[in-house]
């Protein structure tokens, strides 16, 4: 049982023209731990809400570039959630699905740490965990850090098919490749993304995040190469060296014989077991 809801706010941007205000509307899905579906039948916005701070972890789920979170291969890992025995708010940033506002890193990352930070009010302290995606890694980490830069850290983040930066996804597409030969063509290629302030750098942000962090990659991944979880994975190792933090990190990685690729690992059964442990294990430190 779930319920669509929505929220407007507006903000003061800190990528760029920190003077400009700008308000968007944006919608998410609040679903429900299935223990409580029946309990749910006609209850008002209010009564959702207040269900956040009943103990249970939050899950906010942070999706890809494609489509809403209406999308198949989302709804299905929502009810694997769901079934765990988790909250799941799925969020269409700006530009997505019924959210309005136009497209860009500093505000998919925006509206990210405004539902955090609302979510937190909610929650009475059960623990919060942020789940990106393919592109909603990169949103997850930007807002962890911008969170651990306000003095907090996020409870837990977990990526799932996570990139090292955005540019290197994009150079490694199969028609950017195509032209990869063009004498300046991959210099032109991070230099329009420079320009528009597209970076997403998972690398960067894992070198200072000190949230415990769950990597889930698919060997046979056709979109994000997966020695770019790995890669993370190991960055993530060595920033908790450095810092001297005794943060859980850990990767699972999924044999390109299941063949999840991209979009599947909701298809694991053992899914919500691994979930289940990290989580837990994060509620007994």
């Amino acid at each position: 049982m779930s319920q669509y809801l929505s929220f407007s706010t507006c903000f003061r941007g800190y990528w760029a023209m920190p003077y400009l205000l700008t308000c968007v509307h944006l919608w998410y899905r609040h679903t429900l731990p299935a223990s409580q579906w029946e309990a749910a039948a006609g209850r008002s916005p209010e009564w959702y809400r207040e269900t956040l701070g009943d103990g249970r972890p939050v899950i906010i789920y942070l999706h890809g570039n494609v489509g809403t979170r209406a999308i198949n291969h989302r709804v299905e890992l929502v009810k694997v959630l769901s079934a765990t025995g988790y909250h799941v708010l799925s969020l269409d940033y700006r530009g997505f699905g019924d959210s309005t506002g136009e497209l860009s890193e500093a505000g998919l990352t925006s509206d990210a740490i405004y539902l955090y930070n609302w979510v937190k009010k909610q929650s009475s302290g059960s623990l919060v965990c942020l789940w990106g995606h393919s592109l909603g890694t990169g949103v997850t980490t930007n807002t962890a850090v911008k969170v651990q830069e306000q003095g907090s850290v996020v409870d837990a983040l977990i990526l799932e098919a996570p990139y090292t930066r955005i540019g290197e996804v994009v150079a490694n597409h199969p028609l950017a490749k195509m032209y990869m030969f063009l004498p300046g063509f991959e210099s032109l290629l991070w230099d329009i993304l420079e320009m528009n302030n597209i970076v997403f750098p998972n690398d960067q942000n894992l070198k200072t995040l000190t949230s415990p962090l769950l990597i889930l990659h698919a060997e046979d991944d056709n979109v994000v190469p997966y020695h770019m979880g790995l890669k993370l994975y190991q960055i993530s190792l060595e920033a908790q060296k450095e810092h001297n933090k005794d943060v859980q990190v850990e990767m699972i990685s999924y044999s390109a014989s299941l063949g999840f690729s991209h979009s599947n690992i909701y298809l694991d059964p053992n899914l919500s077991s691994v979930v289940r442990r990290f989580l837990q294990t994060l509620k007994q430190k």
